[in-house]
Protein backbone atom coordinates (compact mmCIF):
# COMPACT_ATOMS: atom_id res chain seq x y z
CA UNK A 1 0.00 0.00 0.00
CA UNK A 2 1.47 3.28 -0.25
CA UNK A 3 1.47 6.01 2.25
CA UNK A 4 -0.62 8.94 1.46
CA UNK A 5 1.18 11.26 0.47
CA UNK A 6 -1.28 13.66 -1.05
CA UNK A 7 -2.51 14.90 2.24
CA UNK A 8 0.31 16.97 2.74
CA UNK A 9 -0.54 20.27 2.03
CA UNK A 10 -4.45 19.61 2.02
CA UNK A 11 -5.90 21.52 4.51
CA UNK A 12 -9.14 20.41 6.64
CA UNK A 13 -12.00 21.88 5.06
CA UNK A 14 -14.78 19.98 7.88
CA UNK A 15 -14.99 18.13 10.96
CA UNK A 16 -17.59 16.14 11.60
CA UNK A 17 -19.02 13.38 14.37
CA UNK A 18 -20.89 10.81 15.14
CA UNK A 19 -20.17 7.10 15.79
CA UNK A 20 -17.11 7.90 13.89
CA UNK A 21 -15.13 10.94 13.21
CA UNK A 22 -14.57 12.56 9.99
CA UNK A 23 -12.32 14.25 8.75
CA UNK A 24 -12.91 16.12 5.27
CA UNK A 25 -9.25 17.80 3.44
CA UNK A 26 -9.07 19.74 0.37
CA UNK A 27 -5.79 20.61 -1.79
CA UNK A 28 -6.11 23.09 -4.80
CA UNK A 29 -3.88 23.15 -7.85
CA UNK A 30 -3.72 26.72 -8.68
CA UNK A 31 -4.31 25.92 -12.52
CA UNK A 32 -6.64 22.79 -11.99
CA UNK A 33 -8.72 23.50 -9.21
CA UNK A 34 -8.91 20.92 -6.65
CA UNK A 35 -6.12 18.29 -7.12
CA UNK A 36 -7.52 16.84 -3.52
CA UNK A 37 -10.59 16.19 -2.37
CA UNK A 38 -10.49 13.41 0.48
CA UNK A 39 -12.27 11.76 3.45
CA UNK A 40 -10.46 10.32 6.72
CA UNK A 41 -12.68 8.02 8.79
CA UNK A 42 -12.01 7.10 11.99
CA UNK A 43 -13.93 4.26 13.61
CA UNK A 44 -11.87 3.07 16.79
CA UNK A 45 -10.04 5.00 19.83
CA UNK A 46 -7.14 7.70 18.60
CA UNK A 47 -4.54 9.60 20.18
CA UNK A 48 -4.46 13.33 19.16
CA UNK A 49 -1.66 16.22 20.14
CA UNK A 50 -3.17 19.64 20.47
CA UNK A 51 -1.48 22.80 19.25
CA UNK A 52 -0.06 22.94 22.82
CA UNK A 53 1.43 19.58 22.62
CA UNK A 54 -0.67 17.97 25.18
CA UNK A 55 -1.99 14.34 24.05
CA UNK A 56 -5.70 13.28 24.46
CA UNK A 57 -6.86 9.70 23.97
CA UNK A 58 -10.23 10.18 22.26
CA UNK A 59 -13.10 7.38 21.00
CA UNK A 60 -15.69 8.20 18.11
CA UNK A 61 -19.36 8.52 19.69
CA UNK A 62 -18.49 10.07 22.35
CA UNK A 63 -20.19 13.16 21.86
CA UNK A 64 -18.15 16.47 23.53
CA UNK A 65 -15.06 14.56 24.14
CA UNK A 66 -14.43 14.96 20.68
CA UNK A 67 -13.92 19.03 21.14
CA UNK A 68 -10.42 18.85 20.74
CA UNK A 69 -10.46 17.70 17.06
CA UNK A 70 -12.69 20.61 16.34
CA UNK A 71 -9.48 22.85 15.97
CA UNK A 72 -8.27 20.81 13.28
CA UNK A 73 -10.55 22.69 10.78
CA UNK A 74 -8.62 25.10 8.81
CA UNK A 75 -5.31 23.29 9.58
CA UNK A 76 -2.51 22.20 6.94
CA UNK A 77 -0.91 18.90 6.95
CA UNK A 78 2.69 18.94 6.99
CA UNK A 79 3.46 15.36 7.00
CA UNK A 80 2.41 12.48 7.12
CA UNK A 81 3.14 8.30 7.32
CA UNK A 82 1.93 5.29 7.58
CA UNK A 83 3.93 2.09 9.09
CA UNK A 84 3.41 -0.74 10.83
CA UNK A 85 -0.28 -3.30 10.22
CA UNK A 86 -1.61 0.54 9.66
CA UNK A 87 -0.59 2.65 12.17
CA UNK A 88 -1.24 6.55 10.67
CA UNK A 89 0.72 9.40 11.73
CA UNK A 90 -0.62 13.13 10.61
CA UNK A 91 0.74 16.49 11.89
CA UNK A 92 -0.40 19.55 10.78
CA UNK A 93 0.76 23.36 10.74
CA UNK A 94 -0.15 24.65 13.97
CA UNK A 95 1.70 21.19 15.81
CA UNK A 96 -1.38 19.91 16.60
CA UNK A 97 -1.26 15.64 15.70
CA UNK A 98 -3.07 12.75 15.28
CA UNK A 99 -2.45 8.51 15.69
CA UNK A 100 -4.22 6.39 14.89
CA UNK A 101 -3.44 2.50 14.97
CA UNK A 102 -4.82 -0.84 13.92
CA UNK A 103 -7.74 -2.58 15.52
CA UNK A 104 -7.19 -6.33 16.28
CA UNK A 105 -11.03 -6.75 15.57
CA UNK A 106 -12.52 -3.80 13.86
CA UNK A 107 -12.04 -1.58 10.87
CA UNK A 108 -9.79 1.57 12.48
CA UNK A 109 -9.90 4.16 9.69
CA UNK A 110 -10.40 4.75 6.25
CA UNK A 111 -9.68 7.29 3.55
CA UNK A 112 -11.14 7.78 0.22
CA UNK A 113 -11.76 10.38 -2.31
CA UNK A 114 -10.13 11.95 -5.56
CA UNK A 115 -6.45 12.46 -5.53
CA UNK A 116 -5.39 10.14 -3.35
CA UNK A 117 -5.38 5.84 -3.19
CA UNK A 118 -7.92 4.74 -1.10
CA UNK A 119 -7.03 2.54 1.79
CA UNK A 120 -8.81 0.99 4.20
CA UNK A 121 -7.21 -0.34 7.50
CA UNK A 122 -8.87 -3.15 9.23
CA UNK A 123 -7.88 -6.44 11.48
CA UNK A 124 -4.62 -8.04 9.66
CA UNK A 125 -4.08 -4.76 7.34
CA UNK A 126 -1.04 -4.44 5.84
CA UNK A 127 2.21 -4.03 7.22
CA UNK A 128 4.51 -2.84 3.67
CA UNK A 129 3.96 1.04 3.38
CA UNK A 130 5.27 2.55 -0.02
CA UNK A 131 7.07 5.75 0.69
Amino acid sequence: MKVPAALVGARVERTAFDQQVRLSFGALDPDEGYRLDAELVLETPFLFRDAAGEWHELDPGTGMGLAPVLALFGQSVTTVDVSGRGVLVIDFHDGAGLWIGPDPHFESWHLTGRGIDGITVGPGSEDVWER
